[in-house]
């Protein structure tokens, strides 16, 4: 986890996302949406305090075999000519959940999943104005489709005491 004073954000360095069936519908010309979730309570996920889901959408130029990312939702942003692992380091070190009004010595868990979308989701993932985030709660709440990649993570209990408070994104904690 990175703590940045405001918010909790992803830092997982060994996940490798762009791999199997979603990177060959990107080398295949079509843009693949990926959903995250991240989950913060203070019960050993009994009880939600807070929810953060996003969305990305990855596409890759076949010329400069470089990918482009889109985070989709307010503060919509585009990043482009990016290898693999700078394209999922990107989506990652935009993920984050608040920490505000959260005590520093309460224990708390922390549960990242991040999920392909499936093609069947992908029109009302990616569509404009765009996915409600009770959809996209929605979608995590149901077992992905076969073939439809996953990844999950828990952490906890942690506590804001014992973690280092970093100023800016660009320093990560393990």
């Amino acid at each position: 986890m990175v703590w940045d004073g405001d918010d909790l954000h992803v830092a997982a360095p060994q996940l490798h996302f762009l791999a199997g069936k979603p990177l060959e519908r990107l080398k295949d010309g079509a843009s693949v949406a990926f959903l995250t979730q991240l989950t913060l309570t203070t019960d050993s996920f009994n009880s939600i305090l807070r929810r953060t889901p996003e969305r990305f959408v990855f596409s890759y130029d076949l010329w400069e075999e470089k990918f482009s990312v889109t985070k989709l939702g307010p503060g919509q942003r585009t990043v482009a000519h990016l290898t693999a692992a700078a394209a999922e380091a990107w989506c990652l070190d935009n993920v984050a959940i608040s920490a505000s009004s959260l005590p520093p010595d309460r224990p708390f868990w922390l549960r990242f999943e991040l999920r392909a979308a499936d093609p069947k989701d992908e029109a009302a993932v990616i569509g404009e104005p765009g996915i409600n985030l009770t959809r996209l709660i929605e979608m995590f709440s149901r077992r992905p489709r076969d073939q439809q990649p996953q990844w999950t993570a828990e952490a906890g209990p942690l506590r804001l005491d014992d973690l280092k408070r970093i100023l800016g994104r660009a320093a990560r904690i393990s």
